[in-house]
C-alpha cells in the first residue's frame, strides 16, 4: 500500500487549521518528528505510554518491519496534535471481515490515541472522516482497549452522537487499579486481612533467613542496559520461558523491551522495583510513569522461591508509587480478575473494544446488520 494523502481540515476549538497525515511510519521516525512526538505526550489530555515515542517506535521496528503499519499524525506547523497506529487487518476475531483498527499487540496494555489537551473531539473527527474516504474493502474500524472514563472516551462519544454514526461497545471489562489517598500502610490494612497480612510478615522474615534480602528502588538510567538482562533472564527462567511466552522467548520482543527500557529511562518513565537475595534478582517489576498516573508494565519472580510469595512481597513494596509527586493512580495492564493482583487493588479501570461504521450509506448498513450479529443488539454508540 502506498503512502496515504493528506487530509485538511478546519475549525478547530484552540482554532487555527490542522491536518491528518496518514502514511507508513517509518517516514516519521525521525529527530524532528520524535522531538514533537515527546512534547505530544507531555500536554496530552490523558497518558498512554505504549504510544509514546520511545515505546511505540521501539514495537513497530521490531513487530512491523515492513511498514505495514500506517501512523495517523493530526498536526499543525509541526506541532503534534494527536497520534494513533493504524493497520488494515482482513481478519476479526477469528472472523473473515476487513476492517481498519487501532494497532495494538500483545505487550501494549491500552489503546487510546495520545491526543493533546483541548483538541480532542477535532483529532476524532478527522480520524473517522479519513476512516469514510478510505474505507477500500474495510466494513468497519475497530478501536481496541480504551478506558472509558476520560476526555478522549468522551470527546469519541460525543462526535459520534454529533454525527449520528453507528457505533458498539462489542467488549468490556475491568481490571485492578490503584488509586488512593491512603499512605502504603493505610492501604495495605484496608486491603487484606489481619491473617494475610500477618502471613506476610512471616513470608518476609522466612526470606530474609535464606541470605541478604534487599529491596532496590530505581528511577535513573543508571545500570539500566544490567537490569534489563536480568529482567529477561529471571522471566525466561519461569513458566513463561518454558511456555515460549517470555520477552527472551522471541529476539523481537527482547529487542522491544531493550529500547523501550533505555528509552522511558532515559526520559525519566521508568520506575525499576526488585527485591534482591545476596544480590541476586527474585522479583523484579518495570512501571512507567506518565502523571497523573503510572502503568504496571511487566513483572518477574523466581519460582524456587514461590513458597515465600516474593510476587506479593513485591506488589506490597509498589504499593509506595502512588504516594510519589504527581502520580495519583496506578493501572495494573493486568487480566480482568487476576489472581494477584485483585486482592491488593481494590478499584477497577473500565476498558472497551468498540467498532465504528465508516464509508457510505450501504457499508454503514451492513455494519448495523454485522454489530447486531455480534453483540445482539443494534448499534446505538457508546456510553
Amino acid at each position: 500500500m502506498n503512502a496515504l494523502p493528506v487530509t485538511q481540515i478546519s475549525g478547530l476549538p484552540a482554532g487555527g487549521d490542522a491536518r491528518l497525515w496518514v502514511g507508513d511510519w517509518r517516514k516519521r521516525d525521525t529527530a524532528a518528528d520524535i522531538s514533537a512526538w515527546d512534547a505530544l505526550a507531555v500536554t496530552a489530555s490523558e497518558p498512554n505510554p505504549f504510544l509514546e515515542s520511545w515505546y511505540l517506535l521501539p514495537s513497530l521496528r521490531a513487530l512491523d518491519p515492513h511498514g505495514r503499519v500506517r501512523l495517523a499524525v493530526f498536526e499543525h506547523a509541526g506541532q503534534w496534535l494527536g497520534v494513533i497506529p493504524l493497520r488494515w487487518e482482513p481478519i476479526y476475531y477469528g472472523n473473515p471481515l476487513p476492517h481498519w483498527r487501532a494497532w495494538c499487540h500483545a505487550n501494549s496494555f491500552v489503546g487510546q490515541p495520545l491526543i493533546a489537551r483541548g483538541f480532542e473531539q477535532a483529532f476524532w473527527r478527522a480520524l473517522l472522516g479519513w476512516l469514510d474516504r478510505h474505507a477500500t474493502l474495510a466494513l468497519f474500524a475497530h478501536l481496541p482497549q480504551l478506558g472509558t472514563d476520560g476526555p478522549v472516551h468522551h470527546a469519541l462519544a460525543a462526535e459520534l452522537a454529533a454525527q449520528g454514526r453507528a457505533a458498539a461497545t462489542v467488549l468490556e471489562g475491568e481490571r485492578a487499579l490503584l488509586a488512593t489517598d491512603l499512605s502504603a500502610d493505610a492501604y495495605l490494612e484496608a486491603s487484606l486481612s489481619t491473617k494475610k497480612r500477618k502471613e506476610l510478615r512471616r513470608q518476609h522474615r522466612r526470606l530474609g533467613e535464606e541470605g541478604a534480602l534487599s529491596v532496590e528502588r530505581c528511577e535513573g538510567a543508571q545500570d539500566i542496559a544490567h537490569w534489563t538482562e536480568e529482567f529477561l533472564a529471571l522471566e525466561a527462567s519461569g513458566w513463561k520461558g518454558r511456555a515460549a511466552s517470555a520477552l527472551a522467548s522471541s529476539s523481537a520482543t527482547a529487542t522491544l523491551f531493550r529500547e523501550a527500557m533505555a528509552g522511558a529511562a532515559a526520559r525519566g518513565r521508568l520506575e525499576r522495583l526488585a527485591i534482591r537475595l545476596d544480590g541476586k534478582p527474585i522479583a523484579m517489576l518495570a512501571t512507567f510513569t506518565a502523571p497523573p498516573g503510572a502503568f504496571s508494565y511487566k513483572t518477574a519472580f523466581a519460582e524456587d522461591y514461590a513458597r515465600f510469595s516474593p510476587g506479593v512481597l513485591l506488589q506490597r513494596e509498589a504499593l509506595a508509587l502512588v504516594g510519589h509527586e504527581g502520580i495519583d493512580w496506578i493501572d495494573s495492564c493486568a487480566g480482568a480478575d487476576h489472581p494477584m493482583i485483585d486482592h491488593f487493588w481494590r478499584e477497577r479501570r473500565r476498558i472497551a473494544h468498540h467498532s465504528i461504521a465508516i464509508g457510505g450509506s450501504a457499508r454503514r448498513a451492513l455494519f448495523a446488520f454485522l454489530s447486531r450479529l455480534e453483540t445482539g443488539r443494534a448499534p446505538r454508540g457508546i456510553a
